[in-house]
């Protein structure tokens, strides 16, 4: 079977947790493929490269590349729209999967799309009026042409068909995995970069790695440390990029009686944040909507306390080994906060451990594995 793949959404560094998900499930999928099975990646600018050099090892791979700056979103849109077909068409596809939520109106082999969340219709406040509409057109238009819609947890699964995007008989949940490397420690020191391994003179710290998106709740994390400030000695190290809740955010700093108590990375390679992970005395993610939770799951595979809040898809992925908060209200999170920084050593190491177990059922070749045979059953069902 020749699988045809659209990455044209994937920008590198910009796309958060779909990148992992579609770079993991491509390893995974190029190991996993029998040998009559080719993956067709059909590639952007941006990202031909970087996925190349991911499955370099792998045969059975092929590489389209097509030529679309996918940062100019209006642009990648109508190149996936009049050009892909065309384009998957001659590369001679059996089937088309689009892991980036959007696919072709049109094609000429079954196709499959991946929609991990419906985000903008919970949060409406983190798109412009204008991309809310784009995007809601063009994710019904893929639901509706394709075969099969992919979702990336039972959460997200409903929501598609609560929303009416697609049948339940179409929709097939695809939990995300973990790579085990976020459960081995670096012992090298060449191993981080110098701006993780500067953060040696910050421990302890707490950790929550999130965009600032108004939905993230960042902004409340920041108070709940004021809330703490006099209680414990912990800096917070926040890894992501300011977006459209980034105001909130700065407002929320400039409260803190010490703001250098917070401390912001971005761009980070893989090892270091899987340093960071390792290094946290506790990982909190407040976030009120998540299509999946991957930090969430990361934290877990670390052997971290992990504190989150009970909301979308983040109990379905932290199971009962994560400490919920009703609501991300700074008081809550900041109880959540003292609760599992007050466990003994014995009972930190032994709830990491049991998390660790839980994170580890997780995995990409599972990811992959489900992803295939859901490709495959629209395959043959056409035939």
């Amino acid at each position: 079977m020749r699988i045809g793949i659209n990455t044209l959404f994937m920008v590198p560094g910009d796309v958060g947790g779909t990148e992992v998900y579609l770079c993991e499930t491509l390893i995974a999928m190029a190991a996993l493929s029998k040998s009559p099975d080719t993956l067709v990646l059909f590639t952007n600018k941006e990202n031909h490269s970087l996925l190349q050099a991911d499955l370099a090892e792998y045969r059975g791979v092929e590489f389209y590349r097509v030529p679309c700056p996918a940062a100019v979103r209006p642009l990648r849109i109508f190149m996936e729209q009049f050009f892909l077909p065309f384009v998957a068409r001659k590369a001679a596809v059996d089937v088309l999967w689009s892991p980036g939520y959007t696919a072709p109106a049109l094609c000429f082999s079954p196709q499959a799309v991946t929609v991990c969340d419906l985000q903008y219709k919970s949060f409406p406040e983190d798109m412009s009026l204008l991309e809310r509409i784009t995007l809601d057109i063009l994710v019904r238009t893929a639901c509706s042409r394709c075969q099969a819609v992919l979702t990336i947890s039972e959460f997200s699964r409903q929501e598609v068909i609560t929303y009416g995007f697609a049948k339940a008989e179409k929709v097939h949940p695809v939990l995300l995995g973990v790579t085990g490397a976020f459960a081995r420690r670096n012992e090298a020191a060449g191993d981080t970069s110098q701006q993780v391994q500067a953060l040696g003179a910050y421990l302890p710290f707490v950790l929550c790695v999130a965009h600032t998106y108004p939905h993230k709740n960042v902004d409340k994390l920041i108070a709940a440390l004021a809330l703490l400030e006099d209680r414990i000695p912990h800096q917070l190290v926040l890894v992501g990029k300011g977006r459209r809740g980034e105001q909130a955010v700065q407002e929320q700093l400039q409260r803190l009686q010490a703001p250098n108590r917070v401390i912001r990375l971005q761009g980070l390679a893989e090892e270091d944040l899987q340093a960071l992970y390792q290094e946290a005395a506790v990982f909190v993610l407040p976030s009120t909507y998540e299509g999946f939770g991957l930090p969430v799951l990361e934290a877990l595979m670390a052997a971290r306390p992990v504190v989150t809040v009970q909301a979308a898809s983040l109990p379905e992925v932290g199971g009962q080994y994560a400490v919920y908060a009703e609501r991300a209200e700074p008081s809550l999170l900041a109880d959540k906060i003292m609760e599992v920084l007050q466990l003994s050593h014995e009972e930190r190491a032994e709830r990491g451990r049991q998390g660790s177990q839980w994170a580890a059922t997780f995995t990409w070749e599972r990811t992959a594995a489900q992803t295939l045979r859901v490709l495959r059953s629209i395959t043959n069902s056409a035939e």
